[in-house]
């Protein structure tokens, strides 16, 4: 298992293997369909937008309330294709990276591919698990969006696999070849 801070290094991302179980700490964005639509349409339109996302990892969440002594509540990643449609064009902004579950389809892990960056998958399910690595939230904007708001979180051994890597290596399409008969 590797350890990495955010933000990660573009040596880092070239170092992971698609299979790979990883602990990341540092801080993160996150965001989900509404907020990326948003994100989209400025782009667009060539506004700017409201937050700097060069650089940054999104983990693609809609968190549940916090209960005392927590950040957050439940926060289990959001299906990823729901952003398949602005994400290569976030990527070709300067997004590093994104955290989610669920297959990618081509245009994003083409553009993981051609701006070196990374795709993770979180465990559907564990969402009270993944909550305990997450130390601090702050929403960046989007608030009317209620959880579905751009927020930074800054986590600690948050547990994550490389789904895709930077090479276009794809956990969810090799892994299966290990199990299927000849």
């Amino acid at each position: 298992m590797k350890r990495l801070t955010l933000p990660l290094s573009d040596s880092d991302i070239k170092n992971l293997k698609a299979g790979e179980t990883v602990l990341l700490s540092g801080t993160m964005l996150t965001g989900r369909d509404a907020a990326h639509k948003r994100l989209y349409e400025l782009v667009e339109k060539g506004e700017k937008l409201p937050i700097d996302i060069k650089g940054e990892l999104i983990y693609y969440v809609g968190p549940a309330p916090a209960k005392p002594g927590f950040a957050v509540g439940p926060a289990g990643p959001t299906s990823s294709y729901r952003m398949d449609k602005y994400a290569p064009t976030l990527l070709d902004l300067g997004l590093k990276g994104m955290i989610g579950k669920g297959a990618r389809n081509q245009d994003v892990i083409d553009a993981i591919v051609r701006n070196g960056c990374v795709y993770f998958a979180c465990v559907g399910g564990a969402a009270a698990l993944i909550a305990k690595s997450i130390k601090k939230e702050e929403i960046l904007c989007y608030e009317d969006l209620g959880t579905e708001a751009i927020r930074r979180y800054t986590v600690e051994d948050f547990p994550c696999i490389v789904a895709i890597d930077s090479y276009g290596n794809n956990a969810y399409t090799e892994g299966q070849k290990d199990y299927c008969r000849e």
